[in-house]
């Protein structure tokens, strides 16, 4: 096994390590050095799992990082770099544009006729750039010039092009767990801080705050640490840091209360229909330091997991209300959140989407893969339309009403099911009633019986 994946000593650097400043940020004086240095991620980092064998097999390869902020995406990137050799590059999708891409192309064509060797481009927040920016990246990525790694922390199916997406393997980054807060903790101090002690209480308050996010727990960490050696302590503990740190330890330490429960409240809130409660979560969350952004995306959640059809205008209105903050920002648009929250809560409630939807997934996962019925297939070619596919496909704008009873859309053998059940609630009603009328046009079928 090479000296990567050895077990780390703390008194010296892996060999391919960029020592840190003294002056640099906690967090970059404690970056690991090597894969055994990682703190979390084991479900991918750990023995025979699939980026430790990646790294262990001396293949780099084309990947894409998908997690929370602070939870290692740009040190496996350099870990990467440093494992196999390669010279590194990172780009910032916020900050960069094509200039960078360019640039990166011209070093590592440099790189690649000195050393005949790849280069490790990492781009940080990928999803920030448009179709254009991540498609320049495709021929370089084919050709081999680029091993590519982008980081990001949203959902890389809906931000990321397909192309580029087919090219690399996907893993996804998990926050990290209070355990491994715990193991920061105790390495930041027995390596950075001068054997500063803290008691349980403060750690639990600076995981709190962290909430899974090593940059952040770091960043309060190195903040406190500076307080008590101003105030001349050795010791940090809860009374000290809630003197210290209110606001920002407000959300989480407030009658015991954190975040998720808080969220879970608001979300409660909204689908108890009380908008007075689920605007004071709102606002108890806001005034705790919450990124707005999550907020956003959570109330769009609602509007698809909890109002769903009987009220389709409530999905657009949480929409537009993101749309609305990213536009304005804090505090301006806060308001239209605020105005989402309340008119979700007052909407007529459905999850009947959301149930159909998980009760579909769940027999097709059961039931296993059947093919397309004959008559539903497409038949572009002379050959599929001897072969009849597309046979006897009766076409519902030609039939009474634009509806053609009777017919059958489900692979053959699959019982008819009633998945989607609409409420009486809201839009939904009138949903139902056409649905129980398209019923009960099938039945009137004379196969219809056959059929069930």
């Amino acid at each position: 096994m090479s000296d990567l994946f050895a077990s780390a000593d703390p008194t010296r650097d892996a060999p391919d390590a960029r020592p840190a400043s003294a002056s640099a940020p906690l967090a970059e004086r404690l970056r690991p050095h090597s894969l055994d240095e990682v703190i979390g991620q084991a479900h991918l980092l750990g023995e025979g799992k699939p980026l430790r064998v990646a790294f262990e097999s001396r293949r780099p390869h084309s990947m894409i990082l998908w997690g929370p902020p602070g939870v290692g995406k740009t040190t496996l990137a350099r870990l990467m770099a440093d494992a196999f050799g390669l010279e590194f590059i990172a780009i910032s999708a916020v900050l960069g544009g094509v200039k960078d891409i360019r640039e990166a192309v011209d070093r590592a064509q440099a790189t690649r006729k000195a050393s005949g060797q790849p280069t490790v481009v990492f781009v940080d927040e990928v999803h920030r750039f448009n179709k254009a920016q991540q498609d320049a990246f495709l021929p370089h990525v084919e050709g081999g010039l680029f091993v590519f790694i982008g980081a990001t922390t949203e959902n890389p199916s809906f931000e990321v092009v397909g192309a580029l997406l087919s090219r690399a393997a996907v893993y996804v980054l998990e926050p990290l767990t209070a355990d491994d807060l715990q193991h920061l903790i105790d390495r930041a101090c027995a390596r950075e801080l001068g054997g500063l002690v803290i008691d349980a209480d403060a750690r639990q308050l600076l995981i709190d705050l962290a909430d899974g996010d090593a940059r952040r727990l770091l960043n309060a960490l190195e903040i406190a640490a500076g307080m008590a050696r101003d105030a001349k302590k050795s010791a940090l503990d809860a009374a000290f840091l809630r003197a210290r740190l209110p606001a920002t330890l407000r959300r989480f330490d407030k009658g015991g209360e954190n975040f998720y429960d808080q969220i879970s409240a608001l979300h409660k809130s909204v689908r108890g229909s009380d908008p007075d409660a689920a605007l004071y979560w709102m606002v108890r969350m806001f005034d705790g330091g919450v990124d707005p952004r999550y907020v956003s995306r959570r109330v769009v959640r609602m509007a698809v997991e909890d109002i769903g059809l009987a009220d389709p205008r409530a999905l657009q209105i949480a929409l537009d209300a993101a749309e609305t903050y990213e536009r304005l920002g804090s505090p301006e648009g806060e308001l239209a959140l605020a105005e989402a929250i309340v008119y979700l809560a007052v909407a007529a409630k459905s999850n009947a989407v959301y149930e159909a939807y998980n009760q579909v997934r769940a027999f097709i996962k059961s039931d296993g893969s059947r093919p397309v019925p004959m008559h539903l297939r497409n038949a572009p070619t002379r050959l599929m339309k001897d072969l009849d596919y597309g046979k006897g496909y009766r076409y519902a704008h030609d039939e009474a009403g634009g509806y053609a009873a009777g017919e059958r859309y489900l692979p053959d053998g699959v019982p008819a099911h009633a998945w989607y059940a609409p409420t009486d609630r809201g839009l939904e009603q009138k949903i139902g009633e056409r649905l129980r009328q398209l019923r009960a046009l099938d039945a009137r079928q004379p196969d219809a019986a056959a059929d069930d």
